[in-house]
């Protein structure tokens, strides 16, 4: 789906991620030139898409590799089955590609979550099923976000050192949180999040070490995200000192 000039602002998330056509891709690297506010976003959208597939990244069992390796010579390889696609299919799927998930991101997601070859040798096939549902949740929800035209994104630094992201979109209605560097919270603790809304803080969710979230209420009306570490199960209201209080993007 090609884009008009006046539609260059609203590409930075597309360009960051790999999701523009080799002609797009030439124009907005022009456009760029010119533009400081969206050299400024494209930049941290790169940024942003680095650390929420290191986010969610897990490393395969020590021992999943020689499994691997022990099973290949017994794998017989088949030519992958590809029906030939027709013109409207083609259509639909150009289109799609622009309305969809951005495949940069979702690739580099869906590979963290997974682990490859050597995490499916270590897992049951029922393990899989619920992994790929829950990656292809995730993928949904952070892609939404992040592909929406009024996408915006806000850095910050938690009390405890971590390194935070809030990408927001107002049309969606949905923020992403990103948190790197997060210590551990410790025996009975977890992390949980908020949205303050007038000065009052609503549960927004709760974060598990370095990982990467989608908040649940409604950001649309909130001013600020926190972060608070609170009694396992999390607090109807926070208990203690905010780690962090971060103005959304608008």
């Amino acid at each position: 789906m090609k884009h008009h000039a006046s539609d260059a602002h609203t590409l930075a998330a597309a360009y960051a991620l790999g999701a523009l056509d080799p002609a797009e891709r030439e124009a907005f690297d022009a456009h760029l030139k010119t533009c400081e506010a969206c050299r400024q976003e494209a930049g941290e959208f790169e940024a942003t898409a680095a650390r929420l597939a290191a986010a969610v990244s897990q490393p395969p069992p020590v021992a999943a590799k020689a499994r691997v390796m022990d099973a290949i010579e017994g794998v017989r390889q088949l030519p992958p089955r590809v029906p030939a696609a027709t013109v409207s299919e083609r259509a639909v799927r150009g289109g799609l590609r622009r309305r969809a998930v951005p495949l940069a991101l979702a690739a580099g997601v869906a590979a963290a979550v997974l682990g490859g070859a050597a995490v499916w040798q270590a897992r049951t096939g029922e393990d899989l099923r619920q992994e790929a549902r829950e990656a292809q949740r995730q993928l949904d929800a952070v892609s939404t976000v992040l592909a929406a035209p009024d996408a915006r994104t806000v850095h910050g630094r938690a009390a405890n050192g971590a390194l935070t992201t809030v990408v927001t979109s107002r049309r969606q209605n949905r923020a992403v949180f990103t948190a790197g560097n997060l210590p551990a919270p410790g025996a009975g603790r977890t992390y949980q999040l908020w949205l303050e809304h007038d000065g009052t803080m609503s549960p927004a969710g709760f974060i598990e070490g370095d990982g990467t979230v989608v908040l649940s209420g409604s950001p649309g009306d909130a001013g600020a995200v926190g972060l608070t570490l609170e009694p396992a199960g999390g607090s109807p209201r926070p208990t203690g000192d905010p780690l962090l209080v971060m103005p959304l993007p608008v």
